[in-house]
């Protein structure tokens, strides 16, 4: 019998089962947004000291605002929840991978480590397109771990995205 246990993964391992079970949580935002007919993206921000701090979903819909992101609204919750813009001690998790609008914020909040399900390769800001969250002529760089529940990630999109189709609104 082996002493091995999945908490050996190190933290820049998609399976990390602290990934893993964080973004089953950010999956559960971006099912709330489908449901309310908003692109379905979640983001959760964990803090290593106080647990989960933020739960946000997409609600540019609803709130008629085009920064109102997952991402952008998460980190709003967190920096209130700690009192302070620099989340320093944090990681996000978040369903797709940032654009350069929530890159730029991730960046700004100083956030340690961010950690995305499916790669965006219209607006991917981490790796796909640019590389805000690593560039070196920036004062603050994120570790970037991808691919966390990658597939389940995508297929919200990609059905969410295929029922507009199918109803003429895609």
């Amino acid at each position: 019998m082996s002493d091995w246990s999945p908490f050996d993964l190190p933290m820049t391992d998609p399976r990390h089962p602290f990934h893993v079970e964080h973004m089953e949580m950010a999956l559960d935002e971006a099912q709330a947004a489908a449901d309310e007919d908003e692109v379905p993206i979640g983001c959760v921000i964990v803090s290593m000291e106080k647990g989960v701090i933020a739960r946000a979903h997409n609600q540019r819909e609803m709130l008629k605002d085009p920064t109102a992101h997952a991402e952008m609204i998460a980190i709003t919750q967190a920096s209130a929840s700690l009192q302070s813009w620099r989340l320093e001690n944090c990681v996000l998790y978040v369903t797709l991978e940032p654009c350069p609008m929530c890159a730029g914020a991730i960046v700004l909040a100083r956030l340690p480590m961010v950690v995305y399900g499916a790669a965006d390769p219209k607006a991917g800001a981490c790796a796909t397109l640019y590389h805000i969250t690593s560039d070196p002529r920036l004062n603050h760089r994120a570790q970037v771990v991808s691919g966390v529940l990658g597939d389940r990630c995508g297929a919200i999109l990609s059905d969410f995205f295929a029922g507009k189709r199918k109803l003429g609104k895609g």
